[in-house]
């Protein structure tokens, strides 16, 4: 079994989580939160966020570009949606979107992944604090991104 890891990114934005969330569904919205020093090519783009709904993307990983598939489950309209790795360069990946009402325009946005990296205890050694300071730096990159979307479109 590998070593579980949790990664957490919440941010308050400025806009209703219903507004935030039809963001997140709309076509583009993986490649509009894709920071330009970790460029995603899509191989397959998913049809939306709903159960079932799947897509296909290759990812840098030091020189290579590795192959990631992923599906969409858990879908609460306006509140979240899941994507799960079915193949990729993690052993288990799990990323809960999460949009909660703060008031009626805002919210709080939330990342959360639960994942597991290849070679269990060996691989969090070897590659663990790599992952969580890219993590923190993609996320960061992203919420800000999304800030920016949302204070643009309500200007």
């Amino acid at each position: 079994m590998g070593s579980k890891n949790q990664f957490v990114a919440r941010s308050r934005i400025q806009a209703s989580a219903e507004e935030l969330f039809r963001w997140h569904a709309e076509p583009g919205a993986l490649e509009r939160l894709a920071p330009p020093w970790e460029p995603i090519e899509v191989e397959e783009r998913s049809p939306g966020i709903r159960d079932g709904d799947r897509g296909a993307m290759r990812v840098p990983l030091g020189p290579f570009r590795i192959r990631w598939v992923f599906e969409h489950c858990d879908y609460i309209e306006g509140r979240q949606f899941r994507d799960i790795q079915l193949s990729g360069p993690f052993r288990r990946w799990e990323h809960t979107h999460l949009f909660t009402p703060d008031g009626p325009e805002a919210c709080i946005l939330e990342d959360r992944i639960d994942y597991e990296l290849p070679l269990g205890a060996v691989g969090n050694f070897l590659g663990g604090w790599l992952v969580r300071r890219k993590l923190l730096r993609v996320f960061a990159y992203r919420h800000r991104v999304t800030a920016e979307a949302m204070a643009a479109r309500h200007q």
